[in-house]
């Protein structure tokens, strides 16, 4: 067998996670193209627009969590301030802030907040700040982060940028 069939058997049954934060009541064209086919959206918060929290909901299994802007609206009772739960064997961990994140037994922590991409290992937990899909800081533009997992491990993992 082939190195290229192994990868395709490698990936057989992988679920594409993409990773968003900081959309501050903007979907853009070039986000909703990237996250057509996703297996489960994440949003890390400042999502600022019940419309845009539905609108996502119809796309993907949606995860996400209440960003510092988010504190007059209603996206309803799951999403919290932390979010906490496992995927594919894997488990999650998502808070807007980074300091707030807890590690330990934690496979992938997200988070956002900064509006710039950032992707660290801390330990034994990958630690994914996805940037800002609408309102990037720095000089990369508009980014979310996509992952490939199966078999409770990470496949690959990518920023994504949407300009």
């Amino acid at each position: 067998m082939g190195a290229a069939a192994s990868r395709a058997e490698a990936t057989a049954g992988a679920k594409r996670i993409d990773i968003i934060s900081d959309t501050h009541g903007h979907l853009s064209d070039a986000l909703l193209r990237q996250l057509e086919g996703a297996d489960l959206i994440i949003h890390a918060g400042d999502i600022t627009s019940e419309t845009d929290w539905a609108h996502l909901g119809t796309i993907a299994p949606l995860k996400g969590v209440l960003g510092n802007n988010d504190y007059y609206r209603s996206y309803g009772p799951d999403v919290q301030r932390l979010a906490q739960f496992t995927y594919e064997g894997m488990r999650f961990a998502v808070c807007h802030y980074r300091e707030d994140l807890p590690l330990e037994g934690t496979d992938v922590a997200i988070c956002g907040h900064t509006h710039r991409a950032k992707v660290l290992e801390e330990g034994s937990c990958l630690v994914v700040n996805p940037g800002s899909a609408t309102f990037p800081r720095g000089s990369r533009g508009a980014t979310m982060a996509r992952m490939m997992v199966a078999g409770g491990r990470v496949l690959s993992l990518e920023i994504v940028d949407l300009a």
